[in-house]
């Protein structure tokens, strides 16, 4: 099976006050095509660090990352964007939904920025898929916290990327809904045959998953595969 994800040798340091604090150190690991994997590990861990260097929203000090059959550091900002747009999804503990649109209109945004004809017919599909066919015309405000996400999913999934990053997907849910959420992720997940990159603290969360990469102090202590 081909890697859609390879990281090799990362490096990342920020400057805090007059020193240097090193975040990720020598992160190796490769992530194949059409997998569930997790990234777990404590708060200060360095896993939304390394979440953004994989999608290419930040750059590491060394090393490389390759996604979807590209170097990251032979792209320029504005090709990363674009490889971004057209390869990845993104879905975040706090929503980000955009509050003066409606649940429609969050879901096709990233249609219309690609230019798809139909926009609001695919993502009409994909608010029936999520449960919220009663809820097109809803703004965020109108929605409760687990009607949002399903929200964040259906436009997470509507340009069907090729790989999807999850970052702490329940982390602002409760037990009941988180799982709602997450049973909804994977069926959508199985259905498109989308990478599944979970960042989470949630070891049952993560052993759903394929694949386990557990981190502490910005190290790898291990990376497994389940039997999920």
């Amino acid at each position: 099976m081909s890697k859609i994800l390879k990281i090799h040798e990362l490096e990342k340091t920020y400057n805090s006050g007059s020193k240097k604090l090193t975040v990720l150190h020598s992160i190796s690991f490769d992530v194949e095509q059409g997998s569930t994997f997790s990234i777990i590990g404590p708060s200060g861990s360095g896993k939304t660090t390394l979440l953004g260097l994989c999608a290419g929203l930040d750059q590491p000090d060394s090393g490389t990352v390759e996604l979807c059959g590209q170097n990251l550091s032979e792209l320029d900002e504005d090709q990363r964007a674009q490889l971004r747009n057209k390869e990845v999804g993104f879905i975040f503990q706090d929503f980000q939904l955009l509050p003066t649109l409606t649940a429609l209109e969050n879901v096709i945004v990233p249609l219309e920025l690609q230019g798809v004809k139909n926009a609001s017919k695919k993502g009409i599909e994909l608010l029936n898929k999520v449960g919220l066919g009663d809820r097109f015309h809803h703004y965020p405000s109108q929605l409760s916290g687990g009607e949002q996400q399903r929200v964040a999913l259906a436009r997470a999934f509507s340009t069907s990327p090729s790989i999807l990053f999850a970052d702490e997907p329940t982390g602002n849910l409760d037990e009941e809904t988180g799982e709602k959420v997450i049973k909804l992720l994977f069926e959508l997940n199985k259905e498109a045959g989308t990478t599944l990159v979970i960042i989470s603290h949630d070891l049952d969360l993560a052993n759903r998953t394929q694949q386990i990469l557990r981190l502490k102090g910005g190290k790898i202590i291990s990376n497994e595969k389940t039997v999920a």
